[in-house]
């Protein structure tokens, strides 16, 4: 059998609130009424948002739902586990909210929560169901990545109340943060998920790493790159300078010679691991400002001196 995306028939997004939902199968269900329209599909369709709305206004019945079809995808084959909807029963009365929608209900619907006649397959008993696992990205300083770091993240996570609306919850977590850790790894929050129904277990938070943008640092991987302005004689003639990194400053010798855009490794001064990334210290040039009489003499001495037109490649 096919899987059905319950919230594709009403037309709303997975994460839509009760009223949402209800509003949303009253539109459509005036509209494709079978004494109402004349659309040739009217009463498949009719059958269907009485059979979507059936599960979504009910808040432990949604849950389930949305706890199976998180992995599923409209139009999938779609086997639900054994004894699944041993904790559900339903009849023709129980579908039916006021709205107008009957009980009549498809064999996708059926698989999930039992025949639509008398109790549900099976004997009852309560249903436990893990939670759903939650993802979030968090945003850490790039030195957390060298030196490990315990934090306190505030992340706000949707849930479902008693009224069976679904609402945001802030929730405030406290993190380690282990050393190495690189942009795009996940952190296993164990149980920190949706809770689970029953005596189902909660779902696990999954916390994906992004770091903080830094006014020096850029990040690739476990490589950590920065800009490393010269004055014109240090790239020419050579020179020993002192370079930050996020450890702590460090002599780099640059070689005579040394052009724009040249990079110059620090081998295993990226984020720590096994291997450890590296470090580059990009090159560039910075030209000391030519704003009093005594810097503008020596910049015509040096025009004087060297016999260099920087626009020679491009004229050929």
């Amino acid at each position: 059998m096919k899987f059905k995306d319950y919230y594709e028939i009403l037309g709303v997004e997975r994460g839509a609130a009760q009223d949402d939902i209800k509003r949303a199968y009253r539109k459509l269900a005036r509209k494709y009424h079978p004494d109402v329209s004349k659309a040739p599909d009217a009463e498949v369709r009719f059958k269907e948002l009485g059979e979507a709305y059936a599960v979504l206004k009910d808040a432990e019945k949604r849950a389930a739902y949305d706890q199976m079809g998180s992995q599923w995808k409209t139009g999938q084959d779609f086997q639900p586990p054994p004894d699944w909807n041993a904790g559900f029963e339903f009849s023709g009365r129980d579908a039916t909210s006021g709205d107008g929608q009957g009980g009549d209900f498809s064999d996708f619907f059926e698989a999930l929560f039992g025949r639509q006649s008398g109790r549900a397959r099976g004997p009852r008993h309560a249903m436990h169901v893990q939670g759903q696992d939650h993802h979030a990205k968090v945003l850490i300083d790039l030195a957390d990545a060298y030196l490990g770091a315990r934090r306190t993240i505030s992340l706000r996570m949707p849930t479902i109340d008693a009224g069976g609306h679904v609402v945001t919850q802030e929730r405030k977590l406290d993190v380690t943060i282990p050393k190495g850790i690189r942009p795009g790894q996940h952190l296993r929050l164990a149980g920190q998920g949706a809770p689970g129904i029953g005596e189902g277990p909660s779902g696990d938070l999954y916390l994906e790493i992004a770091f903080l943008e830094h006014r020096h640092f850029r990040v690739d991987g476990a490589d950590v790159y920065l800009d490393l302005p010269l004055a014109p004689w240090e790239a020419a003639l050579g020179a020993s300078v002192t370079v930050p990194t996020p450890e702590g400053k460090v002599q780099l010798t640059v070689p005579p010679g040394s052009a724009a855009g040249r990079r110059l490794r620090l081998k295993g001064k990226g984020i720590p691991g096994n291997p450890s990334g590296d470090m580059y210290a990009v090159l560039t040039i910075a030209l000391p400002a030519a704003d009093t009489e005594s810097a503008k003499d020596a910049y015509r001495a040096m025009a004087k001196a060297f016999d260099f037109n920087p626009r020679a490649d491009l004229l050929g």
